[in-house]
């Protein structure tokens, strides 16, 4: 089963919907952080969102979803477009407990108070930045708060992530990992985006279980089996950072001549670690020393 996402409209009732199955880029994310199990929880389900999120955007926007919070995992950070590409980071990735079932199940991690907040990034210097403060302390419920409070739009939102035990008999937490979304356009049929809601929150985990290994085309064939339907995209997801040498060079540029030669003069070379997907650069000294005398700083 390889990630993907899908889209598509319910044409009489005049609903979008979003799937994404982000089960190998959520694994992959749980082992670039070495994350525990809460950590690693919240951030799939954070990357899992900023896909949903990435799906409504134009292709030149990128999208960053950010929590803060008094808890121990004091916050996170995840990035998506329009192709598909996420990445993210937790602040504290060590965070293991959660609570019980139910409506405080993510206390123990996100704590008594925060905010959640979407920056758009519309390309060509044109941002768009909003938030709201945690109420729910649950990322599904809070981003539909988000939705309706920022962006006056009703959206059902589904995050799932269901364990799977493999042929050695060890359970794996992030077996299956999805997320839906289902969002009324102008004319929509609130009645029917109200029912359709209450349906999918009933069907979501028992359609994953049953299709997800077949990809996510077949779990919405699943979910809707309306005559209507019509997939209008589909596209497959990673987990996958966009940094690089040159990048870390173009900061070290920023930095300016005497702050850059005083790096060079103390610590003799530059070290960075990206904190998206943990790369370590180390700028030599001898290359510090062309950028100076080259006179591009």
């Amino acid at each position: 089963m390889s990630d993907e996402l899908v889209s598509g409209l319910l044409k009489k009732a005049d609903l979008r919907v979003v799937l994404a199955v982000s089960t190998a880029l959520s694994q992959k994310a749980r082992a670039t952080h070495r994350t525990a199990p809460a950590a690693a929880a919240l951030l799939s389900q954070a990357l899992t969102a900023a896909a949903l999120l990435g799906a409504l955007q134009k292709s030149e926007a990128r999208i960053n979803l950010q929590v803060e919070c008094d808890g121990p995992l004091r916050g996170l950070f995840v990035d998506g477009d329009a192709s598909g590409t996420v990445r993210g980071y937790v602040k504290n990735p060590l965070v293991e407990y959660v609570g019980g079932d139910g409506q405080y199940h993510w206390r123990p991690v996100l704590g008594n108070q925060g905010f959640l907040s979407i920056l758009r990034d519309m390309g060509q210097g044109e941002h768009y930045r909003s938030s709201v403060e945690l109420e729910r302390f649950d990322l599904a419920g809070d981003l539909e708060r988000y939705f309706l409070q920022s962006d006056q739009l009703p959206s059902h939102l589904l995050l799932a992530q269901l364990p799977t035990v493999g042929a050695d008999g060890q359970t794996e937490s992030l077996g299956i990992v999805a997320g839906l979304l289902v969002q009324p356009l102008p004319d929509a049929d609130m009645d029917g985006f109200q029912a359709l809601g209450a349906r999918l929150r009933h069907d979501f985990e028992s359609a994953l279980r049953a299709h997800a290994a077949s990809g996510a085309s077949a779990v919405l064939r699943a979910l809707l089996p309306e005559p209507d339907f019509e997939v209008m995209s589909r596209y497959p997801l990673g987990f996958a950072c966009s940094c690089s040498e040159d990048r870390v060079k173009r900061a070290l540029l920023a930095m300016g001549r005497e702050e850059l030669q005083d790096l060079l003069d103390k610590e003799g070379q530059a070290e960075a670690t990206c904190q998206f997907c943990t790369t370590r650069y180390v700028i030599q000294g001898d290359v510090i020393r062309s950028m100076l005398a080259s006179g591009s700083v």
